[in-house]
C-alpha cells in the first residue's frame, strides 16, 4: 500500500530504486560464466558508482536521520527498536562491499568466494530497503521536520561530492519516462540543461558494468 507522505520522499525512493536496479546488474555480472566476473568488477564503473552512492546515501542516514529519531523518540520503545534493526542493517552491509573487493582482488579462492557475497549482499540490502520502505519511512515522516529532512538531503549531496554529475543520470538510468521528467523538471534551469548537455551522454558513455550485464545507461 502505498503513503501519503508530508516530506518529500521523492529522491529517497529513487535512490532505493537505483540500488535495487544496480544490484540486479550486479548480480548478472557475477552470474557470467564466458568471463571471469573478478576481471569485469575491478574494473566496472557501475560497481564504483554502486558503492559511491550507497556509502553516501546510508551515511547520510547514519548522521543525519538516526540521531534525530533517536531523540525525539526516546520514550518510545518500540520505535527505537527500529531504527536499532535500521543501523543493524546498514551494518551487515558496509563489510560485505569491502569483502566482495577483496574477493575481486583474491586470485585464488576469489571467484568461489564472490557467488556468495553477492548473494548475501543482494539479500541484505534488499532486504533493508523494504524494511525501511515497510516501516521506517512513515517513522521519519512523522517524527522529522522539514528543516531536518532537507538537512538529511544536504549531507547525502555533500557525500556525494565530485560525483554529483554522474548522480543524476545515475539516478533516472531505466526510470520510468513520466517519473523521470517529474524529477528533472524541479532542476534549476542551468542544471536541467547541464543534464542534458554534458551530464547524461557522459554518464551514457561509461563502460558502467563492463558490457556484461545486458544492459546499458539509459538514462
Amino acid at each position: 500500500m502505498s503513503h501519503q507522505y508530508k516530506l518529500d520522499m521523492t529522491m529517497m525512493l529513487a535512490v532505493h530504486d537505483a540500488l535495487r536496479r544496480e544490484m540486479e546488474r550486479l548480480a548478472r555480472v557475477t552470474a557470467t560464466v564466458e568471463d571471469d566476473p573478478r576481471q569485469i568488477l575491478s574494473t566496472a564503473a557501475g560497481w564504483e558508482l554502486f558503492k559511491i552512492f550507497l556509502h553516501a546515501h546510508h551515511r547520510a542516514e547514519d548522521e543525519k536521520i538516526w540521531p534525530v529519531m533517536q531523540a525525539a523518540l526516546a520514550a518510545r520503545p518500540d520505535d527505537l527498536a527500529l531504527l536499532e534493526a535500521m543501523e543493524a542493517e546498514h551494518a551487515i552491509i558496509d563489510p560485505l562491499l569491502l569483502d566482495i573487493d577483496a574477493a575481486l582482488a583474491d586470485r585464488e579462492a576469489g571467484l568461489e568466494r564472490l557467488h556468495g557475497l553477492v548473494d548475501a549482499l543482494h539479500s541484505g540490502l534488499t532486504g533493508h530497503l523494504k524494511h525501511e520502505e515497510a516501516e521506517a519511512l512513515q517513522l521519519m515522516d512523522t517524527t522529522m521536520s522539514e528543516e531536518q529532512w532537507d538537512a538529511f538531503g544536504e549531507r547525502q549531496r555533500d557525500r556525494i561530492g565530485d560525483n554529483a554529475q554522474r548522480y543524476m543520470p545515475w539516478i533516472l538510468d531505466e526510470m520510468e519516462a513520466s517519473r523521470a521528467e517529474f524529477i528533472l523538471s524541479r532542476l534549476p534551469g542551468p542544471l536541467r540543461a547541464a543534464f542534458e548537455n554534458d551530464w547524461r551522454p557522459t554518464y551514457q558513455a561509461l563502460n558502467l558494468w563492463g558490457g556484461k550485464d545486458g544492459v546499458t545507461a539509459s538514462a
